[in-house]
């Protein structure tokens, strides 16, 4: 399945008790299909003291949201995601929000640049 969303991307919560916020996407874990986001959803975990942390402590973490939740920010709007492929044979990501390139997601294609060179054949 195609992703709509990066590391590195800024992205809006659609949906729960973050609607509306903002942040960067740290992670994406493609087999949960989740997302983690820097400052959302924090979480607090009580660890229990150990050898290496023998006073134990409270850990403040992002927990993974999932993928579904989450829309690139364009224009300080939400925007769905389209995939183009270029006459160069490259693939990019484009926001339905305005047009503006998101990414790409692969490169100009090796064959179609041998076919627009001439072959030399002896």
């Amino acid at each position: 399945m195609a992703r709509h969303v990066r590391k590195g991307d800024n992205v809006i919560i659609n949906s729960g008790s973050h609607k509306g916020k903002v942040g960067t996407i740290m992670r994406v874990l493609t087999k949960e299909d989740r997302v983690i986001v820097k400052g959302i959803n924090l979480r607090t975990k009580h660890l229990k003291p150990n050898r290496l942390n023998p006073q134990g402590g409270i850990v403040t973490r992002e927990a993974p949201i999932h993928i579904s939740n989450v829309s690139p920010v364009v224009d300080g709007k939400p925007s769905r995601v389209r995939f183009v492929t270029k006459p160069d044979g490259s693939k990019v990501r484009v926001a339905a929000r305005g047009g503006q390139e998101l990414g790409v997601v692969r490169g100009p294609d090796a064959k179609k640049k041998h076919e627009a060179k001439p072959s030399r054949k002896k």
